[in-house]
């Protein structure tokens, strides 16, 4: 419906309400229109993502160079609106021509797969807006997290315990680091990091790299994050952190955080957590968080924060975070728990292994296809070798020309969008691919289709 006509019903009504011009009576939205294009584009959700969410037929990605995508988008933003006809028809552009991530054969990262139950809740959070801060905004999200993390809480062991969701791991990286910083030196709370000891914290060689971009962002600095070497299976070496704490004591320097990593990003490897665990406990160093976060990120917001509210206003969680607006993330994994429950869950993980495990025999019955290492969880990674190499001696010849094998390989599965495989170089090994099993919608064929596919676009090389 045009602005115009809406004014000139508005008008007809009754008398117009005019402030600088601008007509006050009544909302400025056509609410049926609204509801109309919601039910629309809900259909093109349904039938465009969700029906074939699980369909191989379909592409992975339809694969644009960057200056051609921008053309068929048509990203410009213009003065006066668009219909919904031509908002629509955006809308199946981007869903054409976005990466299906939750494809069964999209195994790019460490993230895959379409949870029912967790999509609808983000359906619902997303039409009624809350932001996580306080319970009389947010009532039924807040009571959600909380339940979430308590069992959370009870899985691991402890006793008691404090947390909220997180946008990501980098994020909750670096809650830790601040945290375990403000152990050791609450006053920097008030009066910042002039007068502080040179601060050192100890992490993997085969940390996430979310840990130097915390160091950075905190001022600790990335020259002061010390790493920890590692054995043959990318675990740390516990000997080595005790050289290294004793190293920046040596210097003058103040330890005070290890970060462990149960699950490493490229390898799958889990640190020896009780020997580092010991460790940190001999020299009084900061392993894990046991309910720091209100003191530390406390800053008493009185618009938001009033403590003379009529309910128990230990449920305003917001000040324990350094945001102020933050998504109720607990709702989806809580939705999806209560769907699945907690056998439900353990079953997807017991699934996600065995298919590893599957994957692994597979690739070493075929000829080509190397093991860089067993693995310990569900990462499988592996090199194919194609047939022109196979006959060649061990050397630095035979490592350089295997390094460029895997990037055309990538480049050919993404432009024919068969499936999405994710390859790196990792300590001085060259390029080798990384699956890691992570959908509940893949399954046996898939495995057996990734290695099929791997022979069919390498078999000229």
């Amino acid at each position: 419906m045009e602005v115009g006509v809406c004014k000139q019903e508005m008008l007809q009504k009754k008398s117009a309400v005019l402030v600088d011009g601008v007509i006050l009576n009544g909302p400025i939205m056509d609410s049926k229109a609204g509801e109309k294009f919601v039910e629309e584009a809900c259909k093109i959700i349904m039938e465009e993502v969700v029906q074939k969410a699980d369909d191989v037929t379909e592409k992975v990605c339809e694969w644009q160079a960057p200056e051609k995508l921008k053309q068929i988008l048509d990203l410009e933003m213009r003065d006066t609106g668009e219909c919904h006809q031509k908002i629509l028809q955006l809308c199946r552009d981007v869903i054409k021509y976005s990466v299906k991530t939750n494809h069964p054969r999209f195994f790019n990262q460490l993230y895959a797969g379409i949870d029912y139950y967790s999509l609808v809740a983000r359906f619902i959070t997303e039409a009624l807006n809350p932001s996580v801060y306080t319970y009389e905004v947010s009532p039924v999200f807040l009571l959600v997290e909380e339940a979430v993390i308590k069992k959370m809480i009870e899985f691991i062991g402890w006793e008691e315990g404090d947390g909220i969701f997180n946008p990501g791991g980098s994020v909750s990286n670096m809650y830790a680091m601040n945290l375990a910083r403000y152990k050791f030196c609450p006053e920097i709370k008030e009066k910042g990091l002039s007068g502080l000891p040179r601060l050192v914290l100890f992490a993997s060689e085969e940390c996430h790299y979310s840990m130097k971009k915390a160091a950075s962002f905190l001022g600790i600095g990335t020259e002061n994050v010390y790493f920890i070497k590692t054995d043959e299976r990318g675990k740390m070496i516990p000997e080595e952190l005790e050289k290294q704490v004793q190293r920046a004591r040596n210097e003058g320097s103040a330890p005070f955080l290890v970060c462990a990593t149960a699950g490493t990003t490229v390898l799958g490897a889990f640190d020896p957590l009780d020997k580092i665990a010991d460790i940190c406990e001999i020299h009084g160093l900061w392993l894990h968080v046991d309910g720091l976060l209100k003191k530390c990120y406390s800053a008493e917001a009185a618009y938001l924060f009033q403590q003379d509210k009529f309910y128990d206003v230990s449920y305003d969680t917001g000040d324990k975070s350094i945001q102020c607006s933050r998504r109720p993330d607990a709702f989806k994994f809580w939705l999806m728990w209560k769907a699945l429950g907690t056998t439900g869950l353990e079953e997807r993980v017991n699934r996600a292994l065995a298919l590893a495990r599957y994957l692994v025999e597979e690739i070493k019955k075929r000829e080509g296809f190397q093991l860089l290492l067993e693995p310990e969880y569900a990462n499988v990674c592996f090199w194919y070798i194609p047939p022109s190499l196979r006959k060649m001696e061990d050397g630095p010849e035979f490592w350089q020309k295997l390094h460029q094998v895997a990037p055309v390989i990538k480049e050919r599965m993404m432009k024919k969008g068969s499936m999405m495989l994710g390859y790196q170089p990792h300590w001085g090994k060259v390029n080798f691919f990384r699956q890691v099993v992570i959908s509940p919608q893949v399954s046996r064929e898939d495995m057996d289709f990734l290695l099929d596919e791997i022979e069919l676009l390498a078999k000229d090389l």
